[in-house]
Protein backbone atom coordinates (compact mmCIF):
# COMPACT_ATOMS: atom_id res chain seq x y z
CA UNK A 1 0.00 0.00 0.00
CA UNK A 2 1.32 3.43 -0.98
CA UNK A 3 3.14 5.29 1.80
CA UNK A 4 2.27 8.62 0.16
CA UNK A 5 -1.43 7.83 0.06
CA UNK A 6 -1.55 6.51 3.62
CA UNK A 7 0.31 9.61 4.85
CA UNK A 8 -2.16 11.85 3.04
CA UNK A 9 -5.11 9.96 4.50
CA UNK A 10 -3.56 10.19 7.98
CA UNK A 11 -3.13 13.95 7.57
CA UNK A 12 -6.72 14.31 6.47
CA UNK A 13 -8.02 12.30 9.44
CA UNK A 14 -5.90 14.45 11.77
CA UNK A 15 -7.47 17.51 10.16
CA UNK A 16 -10.95 16.11 10.77
CA UNK A 17 -10.06 15.36 14.38
CA UNK A 18 -8.37 18.64 15.31
CA UNK A 19 -9.87 21.25 12.99
CA UNK A 20 -13.37 19.84 12.46
CA UNK A 21 -13.79 18.07 15.79
CA UNK A 22 -15.74 15.15 14.32
CA UNK A 23 -17.18 12.55 16.65
CA UNK A 24 -15.29 9.30 17.18
CA UNK A 25 -17.89 7.20 15.33
CA UNK A 26 -17.82 9.55 12.33
CA UNK A 27 -14.03 9.45 12.23
CA UNK A 28 -14.11 5.67 12.38
CA UNK A 29 -16.43 5.65 9.34
CA UNK A 30 -14.13 8.01 7.42
CA UNK A 31 -11.10 5.89 8.30
CA UNK A 32 -12.81 2.69 7.17
CA UNK A 33 -14.06 4.26 3.92
CA UNK A 34 -10.69 5.74 3.01
CA UNK A 35 -8.86 2.53 3.84
CA UNK A 36 -11.11 0.75 1.37
CA UNK A 37 -10.46 3.49 -1.19
CA UNK A 38 -6.67 3.23 -0.85
CA UNK A 39 -6.91 -0.55 -1.08
CA UNK A 40 -8.92 -0.26 -4.29
CA UNK A 41 -6.34 2.13 -5.77
CA UNK A 42 -3.59 -0.34 -4.91
CA UNK A 43 -5.45 -3.01 -6.88
CA UNK A 44 -5.44 -0.63 -9.85
CA UNK A 45 -1.66 -0.11 -9.45
CA UNK A 46 -2.20 3.52 -8.40
CA UNK A 47 0.48 4.28 -5.85
CA UNK A 48 0.46 8.07 -5.49
CA UNK A 49 -1.90 11.05 -5.59
CA UNK A 50 -0.74 12.11 -9.04
CA UNK A 51 -1.89 8.79 -10.49
CA UNK A 52 -5.50 9.19 -9.35
CA UNK A 53 -7.89 10.30 -12.11
CA UNK A 54 -11.61 10.97 -12.28
CA UNK A 55 -11.96 7.55 -13.87
CA UNK A 56 -10.28 6.02 -10.80
CA UNK A 57 -12.83 7.60 -8.46
CA UNK A 58 -15.74 6.65 -10.73
CA UNK A 59 -14.50 3.06 -10.87
CA UNK A 60 -14.34 3.00 -7.08
CA UNK A 61 -17.95 4.16 -6.87
CA UNK A 62 -18.94 1.39 -9.29
CA UNK A 63 -17.11 -1.13 -7.12
CA UNK A 64 -19.02 0.09 -4.07
CA UNK A 65 -22.36 -0.45 -5.82
CA UNK A 66 -21.43 -3.82 -7.34
CA UNK A 67 -19.37 -5.27 -4.49
CA UNK A 68 -16.50 -7.75 -4.79
CA UNK A 69 -15.31 -11.05 -3.36
CA UNK A 70 -14.60 -9.52 0.03
CA UNK A 71 -17.32 -6.88 0.28
CA UNK A 72 -21.04 -7.05 -0.55
CA UNK A 73 -22.61 -4.21 -2.56
CA UNK A 74 -23.32 -1.11 -0.52
CA UNK A 75 -26.70 0.54 -0.30
CA UNK A 76 -27.15 3.90 -2.00
CA UNK A 77 -26.81 5.77 1.29
CA UNK A 78 -23.67 3.88 2.37
CA UNK A 79 -22.02 4.31 -1.05
CA UNK A 80 -22.93 7.98 -0.95
CA UNK A 81 -21.32 8.38 2.47
CA UNK A 82 -18.13 6.73 1.22
CA UNK A 83 -17.97 8.99 -1.85
CA UNK A 84 -18.42 12.02 0.41
CA UNK A 85 -15.39 10.88 2.40
CA UNK A 86 -13.34 10.46 -0.79
CA UNK A 87 -14.39 13.86 -2.13
CA UNK A 88 -13.48 15.50 1.17
CA UNK A 89 -10.09 13.79 1.13
CA UNK A 90 -9.25 15.06 -2.36
CA UNK A 91 -10.43 18.60 -1.57
CA UNK A 92 -8.11 18.55 1.42
CA UNK A 93 -5.17 17.33 -0.67
CA UNK A 94 -5.72 20.09 -3.23
CA UNK A 95 -6.08 22.77 -0.55
CA UNK A 96 -2.92 21.62 1.23
CA UNK A 97 -0.90 21.57 -2.00
CA UNK A 98 -0.39 17.81 -1.92
CA UNK A 99 -1.70 17.60 -5.47
CA UNK A 100 -2.52 20.02 -8.24
CA UNK A 101 -5.94 18.65 -9.23
CA UNK A 102 -9.07 17.28 -7.60
CA UNK A 103 -10.02 14.08 -9.46
CA UNK A 104 -13.16 13.59 -7.38
CA UNK A 105 -14.70 17.02 -7.99
CA UNK A 106 -16.99 15.84 -10.80
CA UNK A 107 -17.92 12.48 -9.23
CA UNK A 108 -21.23 12.87 -7.45
CA UNK A 109 -22.62 10.56 -4.77
CA UNK A 110 -25.41 8.31 -6.09
CA UNK A 111 -28.82 9.98 -5.74
CA UNK A 112 -30.94 8.65 -2.88
CA UNK A 113 -33.84 6.40 -3.87
CA UNK A 114 -37.04 8.28 -4.54
CA UNK A 115 -39.30 8.03 -1.55
CA UNK A 116 -42.95 7.70 -2.34
CA UNK A 117 -45.30 10.03 -0.50
CA UNK A 118 -47.23 8.37 2.28
CA UNK A 119 -50.93 8.82 1.66
CA UNK A 120 -53.82 7.79 3.86
CA UNK A 121 -56.74 5.78 2.59
CA UNK A 122 -60.06 7.56 2.02
CA UNK A 123 -61.45 5.74 5.05
CA UNK A 124 -58.57 6.90 7.26
CA UNK A 125 -58.98 10.51 6.13
CA UNK A 126 -62.72 10.32 6.82
CA UNK A 127 -62.09 8.98 10.32
CA UNK A 128 -59.62 11.77 11.05
CA UNK A 129 -62.00 14.45 9.80
CA UNK A 130 -64.82 12.97 11.86
CA UNK A 131 -62.63 12.81 14.96
CA UNK A 132 -61.67 16.48 14.64
CA UNK A 133 -65.29 17.67 14.73
CA UNK A 134 -66.88 18.85 17.96
CA UNK A 135 -69.06 21.46 19.64
CA UNK A 136 -66.48 23.87 21.11
CA UNK A 137 -64.78 26.69 19.20
CA UNK A 138 -61.40 24.94 18.89
CA UNK A 139 -63.03 21.80 17.54
CA UNK A 140 -64.81 23.91 14.94
CA UNK A 141 -61.49 25.42 13.97
CA UNK A 142 -59.77 22.05 13.83
CA UNK A 143 -62.50 20.61 11.64
CA UNK A 144 -62.34 23.58 9.26
CA UNK A 145 -58.54 23.39 9.07
CA UNK A 146 -58.34 19.68 8.31
CA UNK A 147 -61.24 19.77 5.86
CA UNK A 148 -59.49 22.66 4.13
CA UNK A 149 -56.13 20.87 3.93
CA UNK A 150 -57.67 17.73 2.46
CA UNK A 151 -60.10 19.64 0.26
CA UNK A 152 -57.49 21.86 -1.38
CA UNK A 153 -54.13 20.07 -1.11
CA UNK A 154 -52.67 23.22 0.46
CA UNK A 155 -49.41 23.12 2.35
CA UNK A 156 -49.80 23.73 6.07
CA UNK A 157 -47.76 26.93 5.70
CA UNK A 158 -50.20 28.11 3.02
CA UNK A 159 -53.21 27.30 5.19
CA UNK A 160 -52.01 29.10 8.31
CA UNK A 161 -50.95 32.05 6.17
CA UNK A 162 -54.50 32.61 4.92
CA UNK A 163 -56.49 35.73 5.69
CA UNK A 164 -60.27 35.78 5.83
CA UNK A 165 -60.57 37.59 2.51
CA UNK A 166 -58.48 34.99 0.67
CA UNK A 167 -61.49 32.68 0.44
CA UNK A 168 -64.37 33.56 -1.86
CA UNK A 169 -67.30 31.56 -0.52
CA UNK A 170 -69.55 32.47 -3.46
CA UNK A 171 -67.19 31.07 -6.09
CA UNK A 172 -65.80 28.36 -3.82
CA UNK A 173 -62.18 29.32 -4.51
CA UNK A 174 -59.18 30.26 -2.39
CA UNK A 175 -56.05 32.24 -3.11
CA UNK A 176 -52.97 30.35 -1.91
CA UNK A 177 -49.52 31.86 -1.61
CA UNK A 178 -46.95 29.16 -2.21
CA UNK A 179 -43.18 28.84 -2.36
CA UNK A 180 -41.26 31.77 -3.77
CA UNK A 181 -44.25 34.06 -3.41
CA UNK A 182 -46.12 32.29 -6.22
CA UNK A 183 -49.88 32.56 -6.02
CA UNK A 184 -52.53 30.17 -7.31
CA UNK A 185 -56.30 29.95 -7.10
CA UNK A 186 -57.74 26.52 -6.34
CA UNK A 187 -61.30 25.29 -5.77
CA UNK A 188 -62.56 24.46 -2.30
CA UNK A 189 -64.84 21.44 -1.92
CA UNK A 190 -68.32 21.63 -0.44
CA UNK A 191 -67.37 19.81 2.78
CA UNK A 192 -64.51 22.23 3.41
CA UNK A 193 -66.70 25.25 2.58
CA UNK A 194 -69.36 24.05 4.99
CA UNK A 195 -66.80 23.54 7.78
CA UNK A 196 -65.21 26.93 7.07
CA UNK A 197 -68.58 28.69 7.13
CA UNK A 198 -69.46 27.07 10.48
CA UNK A 199 -66.09 28.06 11.89
CA UNK A 200 -66.31 31.66 10.69
CA UNK A 201 -69.82 32.14 12.05
CA UNK A 202 -69.72 30.11 15.24
CA UNK A 203 -66.11 29.99 16.44
CA UNK A 204 -63.81 32.57 14.89
CA UNK A 205 -65.56 35.64 16.39
CA UNK A 206 -65.00 34.28 19.88
CA UNK A 207 -61.34 33.53 19.15
CA UNK A 208 -60.81 37.00 17.66
CA UNK A 209 -62.22 38.49 20.85
CA UNK A 210 -59.51 36.79 22.88
CA UNK A 211 -56.78 38.65 20.98
CA UNK A 212 -56.06 42.06 19.54
CA UNK A 213 -57.83 41.53 16.24
CA UNK A 214 -56.36 39.99 13.13
CA UNK A 215 -57.22 39.23 9.52
CA UNK A 216 -55.84 35.68 9.87
CA UNK A 217 -58.35 32.95 9.06
CA UNK A 218 -57.17 30.22 11.39
CA UNK A 219 -56.62 31.43 14.96
CA UNK A 220 -55.09 29.93 18.08
CA UNK A 221 -56.73 29.86 21.51
CA UNK A 222 -55.35 33.33 22.31
CA UNK A 223 -56.75 34.95 19.21
CA UNK A 224 -53.51 35.10 17.22
CA UNK A 225 -52.62 33.47 13.91
CA UNK A 226 -52.31 29.70 14.19
CA UNK A 227 -48.72 28.47 13.78
CA UNK A 228 -47.52 25.59 11.61
CA UNK A 229 -46.53 23.66 14.73
CA UNK A 230 -49.99 24.06 16.24
CA UNK A 231 -51.64 23.01 12.97
CA UNK A 232 -49.46 19.89 12.96
CA UNK A 233 -50.59 19.18 16.54
CA UNK A 234 -54.22 19.49 15.43
CA UNK A 235 -53.67 16.81 12.76
CA UNK A 236 -51.74 14.48 15.03
CA UNK A 237 -54.32 14.77 17.82
CA UNK A 238 -57.18 14.03 15.43
CA UNK A 239 -55.32 11.02 14.00
CA UNK A 240 -54.73 9.60 17.48
CA UNK A 241 -58.38 10.10 18.36
CA UNK A 242 -59.40 8.36 15.14
CA UNK A 243 -57.14 5.41 15.86
CA UNK A 244 -55.00 5.98 12.77
CA UNK A 245 -51.64 4.58 13.81
CA UNK A 246 -49.70 5.45 10.64
CA UNK A 247 -46.85 7.91 10.75
CA UNK A 248 -48.37 11.27 9.84
CA UNK A 249 -46.44 14.33 8.73
CA UNK A 250 -47.57 17.90 8.04
CA UNK A 251 -47.84 16.94 4.36
CA UNK A 252 -50.06 13.90 4.91
CA UNK A 253 -53.30 15.58 3.89
CA UNK A 254 -51.60 17.07 0.81
CA UNK A 255 -50.23 13.67 -0.22
CA UNK A 256 -53.63 12.08 0.29
CA UNK A 257 -55.34 14.85 -1.70
CA UNK A 258 -53.05 14.26 -4.71
CA UNK A 259 -53.16 10.47 -4.55
CA UNK A 260 -56.93 10.30 -4.24
CA UNK A 261 -57.40 12.70 -7.16
CA UNK A 262 -55.19 10.54 -9.39
CA UNK A 263 -56.93 7.39 -8.19
CA UNK A 264 -60.18 9.04 -9.23
CA UNK A 265 -58.92 9.67 -12.75
CA UNK A 266 -57.66 13.26 -12.52
CA UNK A 267 -55.05 14.31 -15.07
CA UNK A 268 -51.56 14.72 -13.62
CA UNK A 269 -51.30 18.20 -15.17
CA UNK A 270 -54.42 19.30 -13.30
CA UNK A 271 -53.02 17.92 -10.05
CA UNK A 272 -49.78 19.78 -10.77
CA UNK A 273 -51.70 23.06 -11.00
CA UNK A 274 -53.67 22.35 -7.84
CA UNK A 275 -50.53 21.52 -5.85
CA UNK A 276 -48.61 24.49 -7.22
CA UNK A 277 -45.69 22.40 -8.50
CA UNK A 278 -43.41 24.26 -10.90
CA UNK A 279 -42.70 21.03 -12.81
CA UNK A 280 -44.95 18.10 -13.59
CA UNK A 281 -42.00 15.85 -12.74
CA UNK A 282 -42.54 16.69 -9.07
CA UNK A 283 -46.18 15.69 -9.31
CA UNK A 284 -45.49 12.44 -11.15
CA UNK A 285 -44.12 10.85 -7.99
CA UNK A 286 -47.77 10.48 -6.94
CA UNK A 287 -48.50 8.44 -10.04
CA UNK A 288 -46.03 5.85 -8.73
CA UNK A 289 -48.22 5.42 -5.67
CA UNK A 290 -51.22 4.86 -7.91
CA UNK A 291 -49.33 2.34 -10.08
CA UNK A 292 -48.34 0.43 -6.93
CA UNK A 293 -51.98 0.29 -5.91
CA UNK A 294 -53.02 -0.94 -9.35
CA UNK A 295 -50.30 -3.59 -9.24
CA UNK A 296 -51.49 -4.77 -5.83
CA UNK A 297 -55.10 -5.02 -7.02
CA UNK A 298 -54.00 -6.82 -10.18
CA UNK A 299 -51.88 -9.36 -8.32
CA UNK A 300 -54.72 -10.24 -5.94
CA UNK A 301 -57.54 -10.19 -8.50
CA UNK A 302 -56.27 -11.66 -11.78
CA UNK A 303 -56.30 -15.48 -11.92
CA UNK A 304 -52.96 -15.64 -13.76
CA UNK A 305 -51.18 -12.72 -12.14
CA UNK A 306 -49.02 -14.95 -9.95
Amino acid sequence: MSTELTRAVSSYLDHLTVERGLAANTLASYRRDLKRYVGFLAEQSVTDLAGITEASVSAFLMRLREGDADNPPLTTSSAGRTVVAVRGFHRFCLREGLTGVDPAAAVKPPPPPQRLPKALSVDEVTRILTAAAGEDVLAARDSALLEFLYGTGARISEAVGLDVDDIDVETGAVLLRGKGGKERVVPVGSYALEALSAYKVRARPELVGRGRGTHALFLNARGGRLSRQSAWTVLRRAAEKAGVAKEISPHTMRHSFATHLLDGGADVRVVQELLGHASVTTTQVYTLVTVDKLREIYSTSHPRAV
